[in-house]
């Protein structure tokens, strides 16, 4: 079925995939993850309401029963299913995809990613493959309600920091953090589109695109704010603006979140992502930090965090993981963690983004996607290449394939889902980062 990803289970519905078929999904999940009970959270689109009846219809007609929170953001999902010892949850959301969009975001015990190699390839092939028998009516399970909203909001304030001399402008894009910024944040900050509206009327509910953060950019230029916050639509990302409105890396944003840890002595294995700066490498084990490099994706984050042991991890796409988070992804503790070490550089008379100019060592050309059919190829191509020029100091192919030289490093992997090459190229300086963009543009054969 076309909606299952590497990730999740996602598509435009009533094309890439129909409530006959999250009925399906829904009737399986009990099976797959050995369940007796769902934990059910979902967002404002409007196929939502729609896609939960069937999702919660599959699941009673197992015979398990469906524990419904209702609205959420996804890392309340987590939240839920991890403190309440559930063995599979669902969160129904598509993220930042446009509104024609939905999907199903599916963890088992402790919260842990259900991704395909993890359980989301089996699924698809009892769906399409395995009978459905419902159980009797006395069988049947039921819907229950779990509201977790006030006791998620108390567990996230224990983060949350004197708030009074900071002035904030924060994007909620239309998004499930609409259901905590008043309880946690107040009426404070300056916000944008701070009220639910899975049409996203304003803007797609991706920041890592530039032109979703436009509205932020105009307001932060119209008045002065220290610090601008821009959540996606259902709350496990969340990126940031300097008080000169400029965009923030999101992998520094890593450094800024070890540092916080480290300094607690809560601990010092830091994850990141095969993109991610040696900026942040190189803070880390300044500050005495130790650093893993590993996959993208939160199905392989998670897991890898548990295994170093690390107290956090992030990735250049924004997400962030936390050990004192379920080792889960959470745009709002990353916001409240930020907003920590924001308060403690105003009353050192400093700003955001002289700390982010101490961390940024290195010319960066940010993650480029390119066209290519054949990635595989091209790939290989650029490898032998450069192999053949000079051999790395390092290799990595875990991801992709990852070289560092010197003074520059690039990484280059394939999208999961698209026919997309994915490039980052780091350089000691501009020059030379355009140089070595050129020459590697060249050997793929593209613009």
């Amino acid at each position: 079925m076309k909606a299952f990803k590497a990730y999740d289970i996602r598509g435009i519905y009533n094309q890439d995939f129909n409530k006959e078929d999250v009925y399906k999904i829904g009737y399986f999940l009990p099976e797959l993850l050995a369940a007796d009970k769902v934990l059910v959270g979902y967002d404002d689109r409007e196929s939502t309401p729609e896609v939960f009846q069937a999702l919660a219809d599959g699941i009673t007609d197992r015979g398990a029963d469906v524990y419904k929170i209702g609205y959420a953001t996804t890392p309340m999902v987590y939240y839920g299913t991890a403190r309440y010892n559930y063995e599979a949850s669902v969160m129904i959301t598509a993220s930042h995809n446009p509104p024609e969009y939905n999907g199903l975001k599916i963890s088992k015990a402790k919260a842990l990613p259900v991704g395909a190699d993890s359980g989301l390839k089996e699924l698809e092939k009892m769906v399409e493959n395995n009978k459905i028998e419902p159980v009797s009516a006395a069988e049947k399970g039921s819907i229950l309600e779990h509201d977790l909203k006030e006791e998620y909001i108390e567990f996230q304030k224990k983060y949350l920091p004197d708030l009074t001399d900071l002035d904030l402008a924060i994007d909620v894009s239309n998004g499930m953090v609409a259901i905590l910024t008043d309880a946690i944040f107040g009426q404070q900050p300056e916000y944008l589109y701070n009220e639910l509206d899975g049409s996203f009327p304003n803007h797609e509910a991706n920041p890592l695109n530039a032109e979703n953060r436009d509205d932020l950019v105009k307001l932060m230029n119209k008045q002065d704010f220290d610090l601008g916050l821009i959540f996606d639509g259902d709350g496990d990302r969340v990126m940031f603006l300097d008080e000169q409105a400029n965009f923030i890396s999101p992998d520094l944003i890593i450094a800024i979140l070890a540092e916080y840890y480290i300094k607690q002595g809560k601990g010092n294995n830091i994850l990141y992502d095969i993109r991610t700066s040696w900026s942040v490498k190189e803070h880390v084990e300044e500050l005495g930090g130790n650093t893993f490099m590993w996959k993208v994706g939160h199905a392989f984050a998670k897991l890898k965090l548990r295994e170093i042991d690390g107290i956090c991890g992030g990735e250049l796409a924004g997400h962030y993981y936390y050990k004192d988070f379920f080792y889960c992804d959470s745009g709002m503790l990353t916001a409240l963690i930020v907003l920590n070490v924001l308060a403690r550089l105003k009353k050192e008379g400093r700003s955001i983004s002289e700390l982010i100019a101490e961390l940024n060592r290195y010319a960066s050309s940010g993650e480029v996607n390119f066209r290519i059919e054949d990635k595989a190829a091209v790939m290989e191509k650029l490898k032998d290449y450069y192999f053949e020029k000079q051999e790395p100091l390092h290799f990595f192919d875990f991801d992709g394939y990852r070289l560092e030289y010197q003074n520059w490093w690039f990484n280059v992997r394939p999208s999961n889902t698209e026919p997309y090459l994915r490039l980052v190229v780091e350089a000691k300086d501009d020059a030379l980062l355009t140089e070595k963009l050129t020459e590697i543009k060249t050997v793929m054969g593209v613009e």
